[in-house]
């Protein structure tokens, strides 16, 4: 045994002996803040518009119109989607639709024009959307490996503050997190866009205020 392995193992033993206090965890967030749906719109576009996404209200049964337009203007021609996505969605899109499954290797998500996505939950203040890996929104590389993602969110899935969004997801369900286009800063504070996730962010929003 190596000196490494000797200290090592005396650590452990250390660890395994020592007394274990309970610890307990404060828990008191703030929850129950509300907003009305005008207020909450507005807060969650400005913060989308912030991260320097696109946002696109519509109507409920504008969606299939908007989301067409928004492809167009992309310049989109194949789209990705995910295998529960309510398809009428797309009804105006007249380009190609490819539905995503597992048996697709990720590297070929990056011939796609753009994905088209559902979400979960999302957050107001920070202006984050959370996808859950539902059938409406996918496995974690169809949101990441394209260079467009196109979401759709619905305003009564839109809590006011972090505590109360995530109270609404399955804690054992994956969870991506979403605040704006992918971006990072080199060591000279250059913003770079698209390095670990799509450079654009289009988020509709479905709301009748």
């Amino acid at each position: 045994m190596s000196a490494r392995e000797t200290v090592l193992g005396r650590v452990r033993d250390a660890l395994t002996l020592a007394p274990k206090p309970p610890v307990t965890v404060p828990r008191a967030y703030r929850t129950g803040t509300t907003l009305p749906d005008r207020e909450r719109l507005a807060l969650f576009t400005d913060r989308l518009v912030d991260y320097k996404a696109q946002v696109h209200p519509c109507t409920a049964a504008g969606t299939a119109e908007t989301l067409a337009r928004v492809l167009r203007e992309r310049g989109a021609r194949t789209v990705g989607v995910p295998a529960g996505l309510d398809r009428s969605w797309l009804a105006a899109f007249d380009g190609t639709v490819q539905v995503d499954s597992a048996d697709i290797p990720a590297p070929r998500l990056d011939a796609l024009d753009g994905v088209v996505t559902a979400s979960a939950v999302a957050c107001a203040e920070t202006g984050t959307i959370f996808l859950d890996g539902s059938a409406d929104q996918g496995r974690r590389a169809l949101s990441l490996v394209p260079d467009l993602h196109v979401c759709v969110v619905d305003l009564s899935a839109v809590e006011v503050g972090v505590p109360d969004a995530l109270a609404r997801l399955v804690p054992a369900r994956p969870t991506t997190l979403i605040s704006g286009p992918s971006a990072t800063s080199d060591i000279e504070l250059e913003r770079v866009e698209g390095v670990h996730g799509p450079r654009m962010l289009d988020v509709v929003i479905r709301t009748d205020v």
